[in-house]
């Protein structure tokens, strides 16, 4: 992946890394990306849905834009508010009191939860402190948690990604955007 290390997980495992370099992303770039990863999900036949925080719907526009999307992307959820990933997503607000939003908990949760409501075979979650302001001990400004769940075979599979990005608030958004949709594009074949 552009700026850090390829990185892979297993149900239950957390991947931690550092992007060393700020490279920022360019719209072409992430659209190019956003095609590639519907080629992913058509290829694989699945549906996703997206949950996403800190990047606004980003990542939905991008899948959207595309023509034919229609036929991999189901919707997304933009779940700015702590009161909207409960509300919309069914987050626990004690998950969000004791792990905060932006953790691998909530965004599991989210991915999950954005699967369970809607049907899709892929939940595509985002939550994290894009800055300038907002970070808290332990979670500086650019920390940024993913979470990936699919379906394969009867059970759902959840991987869990932090990363800590540098640069400015749309330095951050971008390289989020891009880190989302290199999972997408990484997706395992369904077994």
């Amino acid at each position: 992946m552009p700026g850090g290390s390829q990185l892979t997980s297993s149900r239950g495992e957390v991947v931690h890394a550092r992007i060393a370099a700020v490279i920022v992303p360019s719209d072409s770039t992430l659209s190019a990306l956003a095609r590639e990863a519907g080629s992913r999900l058509l290829e694989t036949q699945r549906r996703l849905v997206t949950a996403e925080s800190c990047t606004g719907g980003w990542i939905s526009k991008l899948c959207t834009d595309i023509p034919g999307s229609s036929d991999w992307f189901d919707c997304g959820f933009v779940c700015y508010s702590n009161a909207a990933k409960t509300r919309d997503l069914g987050v626990s607000e004690k998950l969000i009191d004791v792990e905060g939003a932006v953790s691998d908990e909530v965004v599991r949760a989210m991915a999950e939860g954005a699967i369970e409501r809607t049907g899709a075979s892929v939940g595509l979650a985002v939550s994290g402190i894009a800055g300038p302001s907002g970070a808290v001990p332990g979670k500086p400004v650019g920390t940024v948690w993913f979470a990936m769940a699919y379906k394969q075979e009867d059970r759902l599979e959840c991987q869990g990604h932090l990363i800590q990005f540098d640069g400015n608030r749309d330095a951050v958004r971008r390289q989020a955007v891009e880190y989302a949709l290199n999972l997408l594009r990484a997706l395992p074949k369904p077994v």
